[in-house]
């Protein structure tokens, strides 16, 4: 018979992201963003390749990323509008972690299943910053998928792309509970 957790039930019943403008300070230092960043270093990794790393992003760097946005060639595409709101993200920000992609060879792991590893890495890492009880959210934006921005602003390689940006800081507003799925009109049972 099982032994359920029910703290971890409990949290993962009543999870919820914190929106990355409400994000404030205080955020975690080193000592404390490097158990979540290992937290989230194990999740599923089918073929042990880690398809995915991490590139901590504090102040300074995400005031030098907004700069950078009006910049990249996807912003051409843009109005101002969402220029400036994409540059927010940074410069609103304090603290946060761009979970990175990296494609491997591998004659056995598709680059799908790749994918959803990094996928995961992201989800993980937000909640481990929720469960320490930090606020917590997980971008990306227009900007992430732009190979000018990520590759003149992060120096990504060819086989690297931007997965997300998790924001850590101290919750300043609980935002209010969203709709949830329904999950009868989602789910299918089948039995043989």
């Amino acid at each position: 018979m099982p032994t359920p957790r029910p703290d971890v039930l409990n949290f993962l019943a009543t999870r919820r992201s914190r929106p990355a403008k409400t994000l404030g300070l205080p955020v975690p230092d080193r000592a404390a963003l490097i158990p979540m960043l290992e937290m989230a270093a194990r999740s599923p990794d089918h073929g042990k390749l880690e398809p995915w790393r991490f590139v901590v992003l504090e102040r300074a760097a995400l005031l030098r990323l907004a700069q950078s946005v009006p910049r990249c060639s996807g912003a051409k595409g843009h109005d101002g509008e969402a220029i400036a709101k994409a540059q927010k993200q940074f410069t609103d920000a304090h603290l946060a972690v761009a979970v990175i992609e990296v494609q491997r060879p591998s004659p056995k792991i598709p680059a799908i299943e790749q994918t959803y590893s990094t996928g995961a890495v992201c989800l993980a890492l937000l909640n481990a910053a929720l469960a320490s009880g930090w606020g917590a959210n997980w971008l990306s934006g227009w900007p992430s998928h732009d190979r000018g921005f990520t590759e003149g602003s992060l120096d990504l390689a060819p086989n690297e792309r931007i997965a997300g940006f998790i924001h850590i800081g101290t919750e300043t507003t609980a935002p209010p509970e969203r709709p949830r799925p329904d999950i009868a009109a989602i789910t299918t049972w089948v039995a043989e």
